[in-house]
């Protein structure tokens, strides 16, 4: 893994800009899938490639859009492309990015991360990541499309189709059946379930 922290970090990638974010909820969680999630820190940049991610609409009832605009949820209804960071649990970050379009309230869910940058190694599962990046609600609603923010998304490398594995959301108790689940087969760096 040494060899591919060393060559992506020697690049400067494309910040996706907000076209990626404005297509249907499902389709820009799937092509999220080797995208490189970026965080500064103290003047560190910090990556991992994307290997798992989740969607969630406002049509179904484990978003947090269901019950319309509240407090929690406004984000989701603003534009795509902004980061909407939660609590649950009282104690555990999470990490979304918008998607669609304003005033439809959506999100894809980063679930886990293979490091690119050698300074952290716990990011096997949504909590676990924005603890290593120090991503908490003081993110929440940031442009995600402007490096400004301290976090970004940037092109990384393509993946196959075959290499997807699509399949039912974990961790929550509505709308569990939903196929709407995508992460890298056989990455060591995907949660369990």
């Amino acid at each position: 893994m040494q060899k591919k922290i060393n060559s992506y970090n020697k690049i400067m990638a494309k910040i996706l800009k907000r076209d990626f974010y404005s297509e249907e909820t499902t389709e820009v969680a799937r092509n999220m899938l080797g995208k490189v999630l970026c965080r500064e820190i103290n003047g560190a940049i910090y990556r991992g490639l994307i290997v798992e991610t989740e969607a969630y609409t406002q049509d179904e009832p484990s978003c947090h859009a269901y019950n319309g605009i509240t407090k929690r949820s406004k984000t989701l209804f603003e534009k795509p492309g902004l980061a909407y960071v939660y609590m649950t649990y009282g104690m555990y970050h999470c990490l979304n990015i918008t998607t669609e379009r304003e005033g439809f309230g959506a999100s894809a869910l980063i679930r886990a991360i293979e490091p690119l940058s050698a300074n952290f190694t716990n990011t096997n599962g949504p909590a676990k990541m924005c603890r290593e990046l120090n991503i908490t609600r003081e993110l929440n609603g940031v442009d995600v499309t402007n490096r400004q923010s301290g976090l970004w998304l940037e092109e990384g490398t393509a993946v196959e189709a075959e290499n997807i594995v699509q399949t039912t959301r974990i961790g929550i108790k509505l709308a569990a059946e939903l196929p709407w689940r995508f992460y890298i087969k056989d990455n060591k760096w995907v949660s369990k379930k």
